[in-house]
């Protein structure tokens, strides 16, 4: 049955299907969230603050974090409400708001991450224009086009996913709304619809992603050159820590978005929705500060700062 009308409120029927579950993934989405919003905002506010972080590497870096903040605080309080109650539903009005966020975040930072690679790339292969070519300006057009490319693709694909014709027990199989939940849930032909999203993965994902490999083919053929063992250490890790992200971005967002109506999809794309909504907004602040000398170093100097009486009363 279908309902061409504007439905009410959707069902998000989660992890409603294992209840013991339910309470133990509240405590564990809750305890990462706080987590997330503290390590995320420690780098925006290291980056902001100390002098050695003002480069394009932080800047992009802490551009980032405030993506990744927008990700979970649009999800996380939605769903750790339903998985401690038996309410399981989101207003229209919510809905739509974290399909719009979710769109446009998701692919601002999946362009962001091929910008931050091009930035790899600079400084390991020409690093002495390094400082020349990732001027300010640049920065700034760089994360000025990952945000309009977020924006743009959530300002085409959100409407075309809406006005699908939804099945009227409005019960999506999901922990929140989003383009291959709510295909799922429609009960006409999605063909029109399917079209659009796989243009959109070919574009910001099988595309970013063959950027990103080859300028760090680029980056380990330079690597390899570096005569320094302490300078190839510092390009490793830092490379290291980029591609682990990559890799766990875009390895559970295709999973989940290639083909949405797959049996794989509708068994397990809660599963890969958990990762990229709760886990990877944490373990990208973890990666890049655990193994990042350089913000180690800032944050002892911020903790020194605050803890030296002399300091505070020059």
């Amino acid at each position: 049955m279908t309902n061409t009308s504007t439905p009410k409120d959707f069902i998000l029927l989660g992890f409603s299907k294992w209840p013991q579950l339910e309470k133990v993934l509240f405590w564990i989405v809750a305890i990462f969230y706080i987590m997330t919003v503290f390590g995320n905002m420690t780098i925006i506010m290291l980056s902001c603050i100390d002098p050695h972080l003002y480069t394009p590497m932080y800047f992009f870096l802490s551009n980032l974090s405030f993506l990744e903040l927008c990700f979970t605080t649009t999800s996380v309080p939605q769903m750790l409400s339903n998985l401690w109650g038996q309410e399981k539903t989101i207003t229209y009005t919510g809905c739509v708001i974290q399909l719009f966020m979710f769109l446009g975040v998701g692919v601002t930072e999946g362009v962001l991450l091929v910008v931050m690679a091009f930035d790899r790339y600079v400084a390991v292969c020409q690093p002495l224009h390094y400082t020349i070519i990732m001027n300010r300006p640049l920065c700034w057009k760089l994360a000025l086009m990952a945000w309009i490319s977020g924006l743009m693709e959530s300002l085409i694909q959100s409407p075309i996913t809406l006005q699908l014709s939804f099945c009227a027990h409005h019960r999506v199989d999901d922990i929140l709304c989003e383009v291959p939940a709510l295909i799922r849930l429609a009960c006409g032909d999605t063909t029109l619809n399917e079209w659009p999203m796989t243009i959109s993965a070919i574009l910001f994902t099988i595309l970013p992603v063959a950027l990103i490999l080859t300028s760090y083919s680029y980056i380990a053929q330079a690597i390899w050159k570096i005569k320094s063992e302490e300078g190839r250490q510092k390009a490793i890790v830092t490379c290291s820590s980029h591609l682990l992200v990559v890799f766990m971005f875009y390895g559970t967002v295709a999973m989940a978005y290639t083909d949405p109506k797959s049996k794989f999809a509708s068994e397990y794309g809660r599963f890969f929705t958990f990762f990229y909504t709760v886990v990877t907004p944490l373990l990208n602040p973890l990666i890049y500060t655990l193994r990042n000398k350089e913000v180690k170093e800032a944050l002892q100097r911020l903790l020194k700062k605050n803890l030296d009486p002399k300091t505070k009363l020059t």
